[in-house]
């Protein structure tokens, strides 16, 4: 039904509604119109005054296509693109940003066209015309809209549409500009979306929400779902259109009750809606996921291969426990030369029973915390690992630095939750830097997570010494290893205290040139002998706790 408003009536349903204390959306509805969704959440977010900059900064409809390759095509908002840039510069990432990484792109480009800020009906009226002119036979095209499909119809941001699938219409003037508009429901945007699309022989898929850090209740494990509203309408309209319909809401939904919800907590940032590069990696993983697992669907052929690690864990035998090393160049080294250099990760193995536990050195030199993670080495331990595994977690030699410049791997000093943004100048990429406690919880609480046991080691000690005494860490990266363990209840073996007392006694009862001999090439990487040393520390550690690694040791 088409309801006609004219001015007075409008004016007189404003002041209605002031007295009634009612919404100031009232004003644009009618008894027989629902009214808009309401903007619960309250997210500042970019609106389409800056649609000339945002223009420039989204791709022009199919210019990434190659010969006669079909192009995906991304319609969203900034769950699927934060911000005008979608670059990153707050912080924010949407899924979208990640996806071209899944697709082989010598069969298919992806075109990130989705805005911040946009519904339903704002991305249909001002920025799907562009889209549309790019779009070709054989095209694909993702549609995931509804995360503002709320607040007043004809004030402010003006961009609800009208709830469910339905054919109700409202004519509405906006109050700003007085420009006059046909509000159509959700479902029926999503169905000239996609009939649109079928029109120029491409093939529509419509997507459910991202979830949002919002749980059932204060004790709940379970994510609010959006399968009553905007999920539900989606996946009415693509079973009537017969188009594919994935749940990404779900998909991920359930990687974050499995997360629980103090890893949830960064995968967003600044809000509860906006991911992180941490959440829109997962978002767009469980987006491919959906791809895959639909049946016959043709887009999964352009997809790359599931990359296999056939390095990590491989040593696993069955019904025997791992123990994972993970750390820089003084748990792993070159590690071949019996005068080289030595980490104790590679020797460790004979401080314990190997006919009841396997030993994985996953370690790499020059790694700080942060940099193992963005390289994603701490993603292959994560993924081998099993329930009754351990991991033994050390880092510290190169989280100190340049934090965005030269070899850029530190971290914020700290084991607080502060987190920065910068621009770094070897990529030239956006990354949110936290704190080197924060990268050492994540650790613990992701191998938590999988049921095996983190143990986290103050890093072992340089042969530097200041009027007779060995140099500790005990004030900074030794005091916040501890912490972070404390914090996230990990357990903790002071290394540093323990190997720097026995090179200290080496050092009175010796002399210097006794301790010179457990290092190799300069004062921090060890020789073999060193290497023991620092082992035999670490089961002396594990000795003094309750930890149940100590039952592997001979």
């Amino acid at each position: 039904m088409k309801i006609e408003k004219n001015l007075l009536c409008t004016r007189l349903l404003m002041a209605c509604a002031l007295l009634w204390g009612c919404a100031t959306w009232v004003c644009a509805q009618d008894k027989h119109v629902p009214g808009p969704m309401k903007d619960v959440n309250q997210v500042v977010d970019n609106t389409l005054d800056s649609l000339n900059k945002a223009r420039t900064a989204r791709p022009v409809a199919g210019s990434s296509r190659k010969g006669n390759n079909p192009v995906l095509f991304l319609v969203g908002n900034s769950t699927m693109r934060t911000g005008t840039l979608g670059n990153g510069n707050n912080g924010q990432w949407g899924w979208g940003y990640y996806m071209n990484e899944y697709f082989d792109t010598d069969k298919i480009t992806v075109e990130n066209h989705a805005l911040g800020g946009t519904s339903s009906r704002t991305f249909y009226n001002k920025l799907w015309p562009d889209v549309l002119k790019g779009i070709q036979a054989g095209d694909w095209v993702i549609i995931e809209l509804g995360h503002n499909d709320n607040g007043p119809y004809d004030s402010g941001r003006a961009r609800a549409s009208i709830p469910g699938i339905g054919k109700d219409t409202l004519h509405v003037t906006i109050k700003e500009t007085g420009v006059q508009e046909t509000v159509y429901t959700y479902g029926e945007y999503m169905r000239r979306f996609v009939r649109e699309v079928k029109a120029k022989g491409a093939h529509p898929i419509l997507f459910s929400l991202t979830p949002r850090n919002a749980w059932d209740d204060a004790d709940s494990t379970v994510i609010t779902r959006v399968n009553t509203t905007f999920g539900l309408w989606a996946k009415q309209v693509a079973k009537k259109e017969r188009i594919p319909f994935i749940d990404l809401n779900e998909i991920s939904a359930r990687k974050f009750e499995t997360f629980g919800k103090e890893k949830v907590k960064y995968m967003f940032y600044l809000d509860r809606i906006h991911t992180s590069a941490f959440g829109a990696r997962v978002n767009a993983e469980s987006a491919v996921e959906g791809i895959r697992a639909y049946k016959k669907l043709k887009l999964a052929n352009y997809l790359k291969p599931v990359e296999k690690d056939t390095v990590t864990a491989t040593a696993r035998r069955p019904g025997i426990p791992m123990l994972f090393t993970v750390g820089d160049s003084t748990v792993k080294n070159y590690d071949d030369d019996p005068n080289g250099m030595w980490g104790w990760g590679s020797v460790i193995a004979e401080e314990f029973d190997t006919d009841r536990i396997t030993v994985d050195n996953c370690a790499k030199a020059g790694r700080s915390a942060r940099t193992y993670l963005d390289e994603g080495r701490w993603d292959k331990v994560y993924n081998a690992l099993q329930p009754g595994d351990f991991v033994l977690i050390q880092f510290g030699h190169n989280d100190a630095g340049d934090i965005n410049r030269g070899k850029a791997r530190a971290e914020l000093p700290g084991a607080g939750e502060e987190s920065k943004v910068f621009l770094m100048e070897p990529t030239g990429k956006y990354q949110v830097i936290y704190t080197f406690g924060w990268y050492l919880r994540k650790f613990i609480r992701d191998v938590k997570e999988k049921g095996a046991t983190p143990i986290v080691l103050s890093h072992t000690p340089r042969n530097i010494w200041d009027d007779g005494k060995i140099q500790r860490n005990t004030d900074s990266f030794g005091l916040w290893t501890r912490q972070a363990a404390e914090q996230a209840g990990a357990y903790f073996i002071d290394l540093n205290k323990l190997s720097a007392d026995k090179l200290q006694d080496m050092g009175y009862n010796q002399g210097l040139k006794v301790v010179a001999e457990y290092f190799n090439h300069d004062h921090t990487h060890t020789s073999l002998k060193g290497a023991h040393m620092n082992a035999r520390s670490i089961a002396e550690g594990l000795r003094a706790t309750d930890c149940e690694l100590k039952n592997y040791l001979k």
